[in-house]
């Protein structure tokens, strides 16, 4: 037996990461990469001054570092170095149709989430592809092993 089918398509809220870690512009880089790891996360909201300016992925973090040849210089980083300052924004009642097109169309991994512009929370390709997942489980569930 299939699940219902939703009425309407889920908003960004339903299905982002809320609440996520951030870092500020003037971190340190290798700061911004020991949050990463500890944390297991490619993606990192960039703020100053207490408002949203973009994002830091984990890619952009290692081209960055890796082009720099000597420690001293890569300790001077900082998230400003690497950071992306034109990232997709968008309100938690967006449409999940709409920012997945969005996403798929500028070949991004991440969207920031914002709640009367303050950050809510961060879509990422991992999000999207639970998401898909999901939907895929709740359309064809398993019906067992005692099939031939």
């Amino acid at each position: 037996m299939r699940p219902p089918k939703p009425d309407k398509i889920p908003s960004l809220k339903s299905v982002m990461t809320p609440f996520p870690w951030f870092i500020h512009i003037e971190d340190r880089l290798g700061r911004a990469a020991e949050v990463m790891a500890e944390r297991d996360i490619r993606h990192l909201p960039v703020t100053q001054d207490g408002r949203l300016v973009g994002v830091l992925a984990e890619r952009d973090l290692q081209l960055v570092m890796g082009s720099v040849a000597s420690p001293e210089q890569r300790a001077g980083l900082t998230v400003r170095d690497a950071c992306v300052l034109d990232a997709y924004v968008v309100e938690t009642s967006e449409p999940l149709d709409r920012v997945l097109l969005t996403m798929a169309r500028r070949h991004i991994g991440s969207a920031l989430v914002v709640k009367n512009g303050k950050l809510a929370g961060i879509f990422t390709v991992t999000d999207a592809c639970r998401c898909f997942a999901e939907l895929l489980g709740s359309l064809f569930p398993e019906i067992g092993d005692d099939i031939a």
